[in-house]
């Protein structure tokens, strides 16, 4: 028995307080810069793609869509539980959206750099939520 290693209690890591939540990392900050950027995207596609009765109604009512839609499914504090691939699913459709307003104004390029940068934050918060 004297060549078992001596082993002492260690006490657990201490849980958050309650009403805090973990630090925010560089991964959230451009998840949500992305979001804000997509919905941004909507606002402008709105504005300026509609004619004047439309745009104001198109204007208000995409981003406010896909605003409702996140905080529906995708948000931290998600009203809905569902499935993690529906949840990467709407999100996916939010940017895919946004950068096909950009494709449709002619930026192809801005849309492009934008669903690549949105996919990859996408794919890597998805993982790291799953781990």
């Amino acid at each position: 028995m004297s060549d078992l290693p001596v082993v002492r209690p260690e006490q657990p890591a201490a849980p958050l307080p309650a009403g805090t939540r973990a630090p925010l990392s560089a991964l959230d900050v451009l998840s949500f810069v992305c979001a804000l950027f997509a919905v941004a995207t909507l606002a402008f596609w709105g504005f300026t793609a509609w004619e004047l009765p439309w745009n104001i109604v198109v204007g208000i009512a995409a981003p406010i869509g896909a605003l409702v839609l996140w905080g529906l499914v995708v948000s931290p504090r998600a009203v809905l539980r569902v499935h993690p691939f529906v949840r990467s699913l709407v999100e996916l459709l939010i940017y895919v959206a946004a950068t096909i307003v950009w494709w449709s104004a002619g930026q192809a390029w801005i849309g492009l750099i934008f669903g690549v940068v949105a996919v990859t934050v996408g794919v890597l918060t998805g993982r790291r939520r799953l781990a």
